[in-house]
This record gives C-alpha cells, structure tokens and sequence, in this order.
C-alpha cells in the first residue's frame, strides 16, 4: 500500500457508508499527529513560536486544502493550530479524511518555527 501523503482525496458524493471501528484502525496509525474522536472526525494541534508562524502553516494547509478539494475546519490561536476533519456528506470519517491528515502532517514536519 502506498503512503497516505502520496494519495489524492477524492470527493465524497455520499451514499456510502462512514468508515467503521475496524476500518479506521489500521488508517490511523498511520497518522500518529491525530486522534480519532468518537470514529466520527480527526483531530490535530500544532504549535508554532508565534502568530506569523502559524498563519503561514495555516496558509499552507488552506492551499492543500484547496488542491485536494477537502477541506479541515481549522482554529488559529496565537502559536497554536487546531485541525479537524471529516466528510460532511456522510457525517463520518472516509479514507480521504486520512489522505488530508497525512499531508497536513508532512507540511507541519517542514513548517519552520513548529514547536514540538
């Protein structure tokens, strides 16, 4: 199977099932950064040395989100960002939601000024 990061979401045009329990497992540890919440959505912080900082990883992920066409509610507090993500159409967790997840990782590992 090839890395999640290498994958493109594809957009969900409803009908099918959320992911289940089982499902979910094997995606998720591949996505150490984030914490599935209730097998419903993904959640990951990242912290950052100042406001500037942060912007730009939320400029960055707001790019990303845009190319893939799946896009995170994203909090942004002064050297913190918060990321949630899960397909709204079928109110639940997709293999897509993992794709985001792993590239929103690869841009805060190369984020100047992440703190860990």
């Amino acid at each position: 199977m090839s890395q999640l990061s290498e994958k493109t979401c594809i957009p969900c045009r409803g009908g099918v099932p959320p992911l289940n329990a089982d499902q979910i497992k094997p995606l998720e540890e591949q996505v150490p950064d984030w914490k599935v919440i209730e097998n419903h959505h993904l959640l990951a912080e990242y912290f950052f040395v100042d406001f500037a900082t942060a912007l730009a990883f939320v400029n960055r992920v707001g790019a990303m989100a845009e190319e893939q066409g799946h896009h995170p509610d994203i909090a942004l507090r002064w050297g913190k960002v918060g990321l949630s993500v899960w397909t709204h159409k079928i109110d639940g967790l997709t293999e897509s939601d993992f794709i985001f997840a792993a590239k929103a990782s690869d841009l805060a590992k190369t984020a100047a000024g992440r703190r860990v």
